[in-house]
């Protein structure tokens, strides 16, 4: 006893660093089911490893199993997130996806070359040929994300951003799926470019991020508004105010885990389990019911990918 009363405690900066990369406690489940309509798996079990499972006792833990995605399929199921939908960044990521989605029932697959990825490629004809390919697969529901990047690349790689995003715009469209938009400082042309090709039947604003006025026009255009960990945090006014303003029937909810982790856990390692704390969010925030809420982003859900 005394010789343990004599190390040094950790500080609390200390405990801070150590948690940072420690998957956050499961949170309380939601009343009704609802899905993540954007998470990367492969980046999130490669990054950060496998959420908590919650135990017989109630405690989480983390169990090793051979399959990681089952394991954050089933403890996002846990809290009433049934259905996920894995987003594909580059080829490899969009084959991984097509291949998980084929062998896990709950998950459903987008496939596409991110905006920053398009200006690296040494052939993007042929890296877009292998998306299409892929766009064909019934378990394959969106193509994306795709879209402008202006935060991450510069003017030099912007014209191979706007022909890879016109050319996956034109695949949505050829084959019947949803758009899945990547929009970083890029409002304008994004919006700009939509108009000029003739958006899809269905587009998806992932992480969305603009203000009101922008809300509204894509609210006007028919798009829908698909809200991550942002809009609980406490910079996030402008973000807020965008979804209060949105029509329940067009709001999606996700994870783009392992990042944007939703307080009070910002910082931390981010999946699907964590849903519930920016549904409840969004409920507050938009004065709607959370049973209501639930309901309408799980047939929201349901219309732009499913049926799963």
């Amino acid at each position: 006893m005394l010789a343990a009363m004599s190390e040094p405690t950790e500080t609390r900066k200390q405990r801070a660093a150590r948690r940072a990369g420690e998957f956050p406690p499961v949170p309380e489940p939601l009343p009704r089911p609802v899905l993540d309509s954007h998470t990367h798996l492969d980046i999130t079990v490669s990054e950060a490893g496998v959420p908590p499972q919650p135990q017989a006792d109630g405690d989480p833990g983390v169990v090793p199993v051979e399959d990681p995605v089952a394991v954050a399929v089933a403890v996002a199921a846990s809290v009433g997130v049934d259905r996920l939908v894995q987003v594909g960044v580059d080829v490899a990521s969009s084959r991984w996806g097509a291949d998980v989605a084929d062998s896990h029932p709950a998950v459903l697959a987008t496939v596409a070359l991110h905006p920053n990825e398009a200006p690296r490629l040494p052939d993007l004809d042929e890296a877009l040929r292998e998306i299409e390919a892929l766009a064909a697969l019934d378990r394959v529901r969106g193509i994306g994300e795709t879209g402008m990047d202006f935060f991450r690349t510069g003017e030099e790689g912007r014209a191979v951003q706007e022909e890879s995003f016109r050319a996956h715009i034109a695949i949505a469209k050829r084959y019947g799926k949803a758009l899945v938009v990547h929009d970083r400082d890029a409002h304008a042309d994004v919006l700009r470019i939509l108009d000029d090709e003739g958006a899809p039947d269905t587009v998806v604003l992932h992480c969305f991020s603009g203000d009101a006025d922008f809300a509204r026009e894509c609210v006007r255009r028919g798009y829908l508004l698909s809200f991550a960990g942002t809009v609980t945090f406490g910079s996030a006014a402008a973000l807020r105010e965008a979804a209060a303003l949105t029509p329940v029937e067009q709001i999606l909810v996700e994870t783009d885990a392992p990042y944007l982790t939703p307080m009070p856990h910002r910082g931390r390692p981010n999946a699907s389990y964590l849903i519930p704390l920016t549904v409840r969010s969004l409920a507050e925030t938009t004065g709607t019911d959370l049973d209501d809420l639930c309901a309408a982003v799980s047939a929201t859900g349901d219309r732009v990918f499913g049926p799963w």
